[in-house]
């Protein structure tokens, strides 16, 4: 089986946690801030807590989350611009930030002087920022403000001039916050080519944002960040969907929560390995064979079904691609007791990653008796053509003349 190249890891974050104090009420008197216990209680609050983070060169990745969930504050700390309370972090290369509106300027200087100082900041000197002055210019449509302090520049204006110094300084990685939302459309579109055409060049590329579409059309990996944690780490689309379930906004309005346990038995846990119960493995080529163990458990009580089971793999999306059940009469016994489900299944010719839904049905009926589904992703490549499904075909070719 031949596994993709894992790319040289850039960005390496291993038990980052952030620690902030927060006070319950401000002092309204000078005094009061020299008076011991006149301030308030003083709160911790953990911003982040025990976040591990592999970024390898050349990816392009997505945080996304609720508001709150410590998005911002995980790019600061990899940024360089927060220091963790706990853990450390590696960053190999050059790093450009827009992270804030405004950061790292000086309002008193005029845009053309906050270019050379944040150039010099990010180790350039005179004479290459003099060459790259007419390109920042040019990219960042302020001409006319550039010699103006820009404490008099709008939102809009600040964001401009910093994304068009941060994308022509050629750093290795940038970290990009929401703050591209404040720009017109036009520059927005700008920026989207700007990162496209770094992307094709190489570059590690992380940012936040809301706009999950984004994310499905341009990561390469997403993150989704909730209280601190990291909740999911891998395939955009899956996380886009582990966002959206914890933002509650995966199903219909007025619909009734999913239910994991339906009836009297619990899938406990779903294994893919390369060998009969063996250990888990998370990728896999066409034509190897994939070992599904289950785990599930028949709950006494006053009546105990027989099951089918059912197991779906699904793609992006959660849609489904391919299925296996268990064949006619060989359900589940109906008896109390903790069962394995060992199925064997040559992998098709498939490329992606992909989640499996497990299902028991009464045997009967149809009726479900109990689902679960999990979001371990499971990477399959054929080494061959992109897409989802690498279909084999019959090709035969002519000359134009032959067939006119």
């Amino acid at each position: 089986m031949t596994t993709p190249a894992t790319p040289p890891p850039v960005i390496v974050a291993r038990g980052v946690s952030k620690k902030f104090l927060t006070h319950t009420s401000k002092a309204t008197q000078l005094k009061e801030r020299f008076v011991k216990g006149r301030g308030g209680a003083t709160v911790e609050f953990w911003a982040l807590r025990d976040v591990d983070v592999v970024v390898g060169e050349g990816e392009t990745v997505g945080l996304i989350g609720p508001n709150g969930a410590g998005k911002s504050t995980l790019l600061k700390v990899l940024a360089g611009i927060l220091r963790p309370t706990a853990g450390e972090v590696e960053v190999h290369g050059r790093i450009a930030s827009l992270l804030e509106l405004g950061a790292g300027f000086n309002g008193e200087l005029s845009g053309r002087e906050n270019v050379y100082l944040n150039a010099a900041l990010l180790g350039l000197a005179r004479r290459e920022v003099d060459r790259l002055f007419p390109a920042i210019l040019e990219f960042s449509e302020q001409a006319d403000r550039i010699d103006d302090p820009v404490k008099h520049y709008s939102s809009g204006e600040y964001v401009k001039l910093a994304f068009s110094i941060a994308v022509h300084v050629d750093p290795d990685v940038l970290l990009v916050d929401e703050v591209l939302a404040v720009g017109d459309e036009a520059f927005a579109r700008k920026c989207l080519a700007k990162i496209e055409e770094f992307q094709q060049a190489g570059k590690t590329i992380l940012f936040v944002t809301h706009s999950l579409d984004l994310v499905t059309s341009l990561c390469t990996r997403g993150i989704v960040v909730d209280r601190g944690r990291v909740q999911y780490d891998g395939d955009p689309a899956f996380a886009v969907g582990t966002l959206r379930k914890i933002l509650g906004t995966d199903r219909p309005v007025g619909a009734p929560e999913p239910v994991a346990q339906i009836g009297g038995h619990v899938v406990h846990a779903a294994v893919a390995s390369a060998t009969p119960g063996g250990p888990r493995s998370g990728r896999f080529s066409a034509g190897d064979t994939l070992h599904l163990r289950l785990d599930i458990e028949a709950l006494p009580g006053p009546t105990v079904h027989a099951g089918d089971v059912k197991v779906v793999f699904m793609g992006a999306g959660d849609i489904p691609v391919f299925s296996l059940r268990t064949p006619e009469g060989s359900s589940l016994p109906p008896r109390a007791g903790r069962y394995c489900v060992d199925f064997a299944v040559e992998v098709p010719r498939l490329n992606g990653a992909f989640i499996v839904g497990v299902q028991v049905d009464e045997p009967g009926t149809g009726l479900p008796i109990t689902a679960r589904r999990f979001d371990s992703a499971i990477w399959v490549e054929t080494g061959e053509l992109p897409g989802l499904l690498d279909v084999p075909a019959t090709v035969e070719i002519h000359s134009a003349e032959a067939v006119s």
